[in-house]
């Protein structure tokens, strides 16, 4: 598909996503289509990750292994673009349904206004149990405060990788492009971590992850900046100083942009040490505001995260009619 092609599919589908997202009815009866990746991740887990062999085997093995994955992807997602355009003009409307279903606008709003509605609703035990839904941190440890920046951390974060970053490579490459990186981001969220068993088998699935999420990172932390310039609540400035100062810092290379420009424009700090199960997890500060946040903040935060969207769209209309007319 050509350029403008892309960005007025990209633009559909975030329309198509925010209305209807992916119904549960939908989900209940074939799944979705990350749980059909996450799938044959498992599948190919099992049958290449020998816990027999040494290091070097198991991360040529583990190369191989997102190779088959990204095969089959592209496999599929060329041939559901095929069928699409055969329609002519009228397949933009099921490539946009079926781009849609690889977005997370509206699930990541509503589940984290569901952490803001525990904390209102039944103070600290409700919000931990809701938090724990969409963050991998010990509830437990968590104090309101806590649980309140670690649902604002979550959207920031989520933001760049279930929402711009698909959005990015939708833009750029059609259906294959997005399809390729929710295989890629789902392997990461599966075999990337440092554990015994998928220390070398998951890291080129790792390292593709932080290669493939480094542009929308970027554009994801100026989106927060631009939506924060819109709210006379928000400060765009700080929330300019934190990413430049604090963005870096981060343990990951990606998720400190979009955390950092969420806790500037709230005049919030987010990040810093976190406990995940047992185990203290240090991480530099984003943000120089109070460590204090209430479901207030949380708030603000979908507020601003619901500007950037609108943000987005605007860009991808924008950039189809500009290609057009060139």
């Amino acid at each position: 598909m050509a350029l403008p092609d892309t960005l007025l599919l990209l633009l559909a589908a975030l329309i198509v996503e925010a209305v209807i997202g992916y119904p549960l009815r939908l989900y209940a009866l074939i799944g979705h289509p990350v749980t059909w990746l996450g799938a044959l991740i498992s599948q190919i887990d099992r049958g290449l990750n020998r816990e027999d062999a040494g290091f070097a085997a198991r991360k040529a093995a583990g190369i191989v292994a997102l190779v088959i994955l990204l095969a089959v992807t592209l496999a599929a997602a060329l041939a559901l673009t095929t069928l699409c355009r055969a329609l002519g003009p009228l397949g933009l409307l099921p490539l946009a349904l079926l781009g849609s279903t690889l977005l997370a606008q509206r699930s990541l709003f509503e589940h984290v206004a569901a952490v803001a509605e525990g904390l209102e609703r039944g103070g600290l035990v409700e919000g931990r149990k809701v938090v724990a839904m969409i963050v991998g941190r010990n509830p437990e440890s968590l104090d309101e405060a806590g649980v309140s920046r670690a649902a604002i951390e979550s959207l920031s974060e989520n933001f760049s990788d279930g929402v711009v970053a698909p959005a990015f490579w939708l833009g750029v490459a059609g259906l294959p492009g997005i399809a390729l990186y929710k295989a890629i981001n789902t392997a990461d969220s599966m075999i990337g971590h440092r554990t015994p068993r998928h220390l070398a088998f998951g890291w080129a699935s790792a390292r593709l992850d932080d290669l493939v999420n480094l542009p929308a990172s970027r554009l994801t932390a100026l989106l927060l900046i631009a939506a924060a310039a819109f709210d006379r609540e928000a400060d765009a400035d700080a929330a300019w100083r934190a990413v430049r100062r604090d963005a870096g810092h981060h343990k990951s290379p990606n998720a400190g942009w979009p955390e950092a420009a969420m806790a500037g424009a709230l005049g919030l700090r987010l990040a810093g040490p976190r406990i995940y199960g047992e185990v203290v997890v240090e991480d530099g500060w984003m943000g120089d505001g109070r460590a204090v946040a209430t479901a207030a903040d949380i708030r603000h935060a979908l507020r601003l995260y619901r500007r950037a969207c609108g943000l987005l769209w605007g860009l991808a209309g924008l950039g189809a009619a500009l290609v057009w007319a060139a």
